[in-house]
């Protein structure tokens, strides 16, 4: 991996604990003091603090877990999503995933969600409705390497499309686990082709892995 990441991926365990994945003083401080210039009703931005590395756009995790065999509606999906945190560099992301249980550790029916901030992980949102997601199933054992492995080259903007990203998923169920990663633009195929490339080398896929692409339009039809 040849982005901001390299200096710091062995470092999550060191002096960022002491955060216990939260934003230092001097953080909260600047982030109060920004946001008292600005309309009271709308949301506070999270900023890089003094000498962190600043990522290309902030993003924000989720959490959600529900009971299988029973229909989601969009309502009662919106209820049930958590929001863990937002954050804007490099060492305020390993705040957060330090802390984070692993994927392969998480029980059940749940979901990680890793999605710019300001973008909500659901099909209807603005900067989705028009997009869709590469889907990969992943036998049980894998996913806590994949999910980092993803995550860690979506904010390194490995994947050279732009503003086309929107987030990326991982989802824990009984039999398989099941990464995707969502973009904007479902009918620019060149763009999703560059995107399947890019998944299968930061995952290091083997060449007869099934990628499937599905337009989050198909999703909300299907409603899976």
């Amino acid at each position: 991996m040849n982005n901001k990441f390299d200096a710091l991926k062995d470092d999550d365990s060191g002096d960022h604990d002491q955060d216990q994945g939260s934003p230092k003083d001097s953080e909260k401080e600047k982030i109060e003091d920004e946001d008292k210039d600005q309309n009271s009703t709308r949301k506070k931005m999270v900023v890089p603090g003094a000498g962190e590395h600043p990522l290309q756009y902030n993003y924000t995790f989720w959490y959600s877990r529900r009971t299988p065999g029973r229909p989601a509606s969009t309502q009662s999906y919106e209820q049930n999503i958590k929001q863990i945190g937002s954050f804007a560099s490099v060492e305020q992301f390993w705040r957060f995933y330090s802390h984070m249980i692993r994927p392969g550790d998480l029980t059940g029916h749940s979901d990680f969600h890793l999605f710019k901030e300001g973008i909500k992980p659901m099909w209807e949102d603005d900067a989705n409705k028009m997009g869709g997601k590469w889907i990969i199933r992943l036998r049980k054992g894998l996913a806590s390497r994949c999910w980092e492995n993803l995550i860690l080259a979506m904010l390194g903007e490995q994947f050279m499309v732009g503003e086309e990203i929107c987030g990326a998923v991982v989802s824990v169920r009984f039999q398989e686990d099941i990464i995707s990663i969502w973009n904007k633009t479902a009918s620019d195929q060149a763009t999703t082709a560059r995107i399947r490339d890019t998944l299968r080398r930061v995952l290091n896929l083997p060449p007869n892995t099934i990628m499937e692409y599905k337009t989050h339009t198909d999703s909300i039809k299907s409603s899976v």
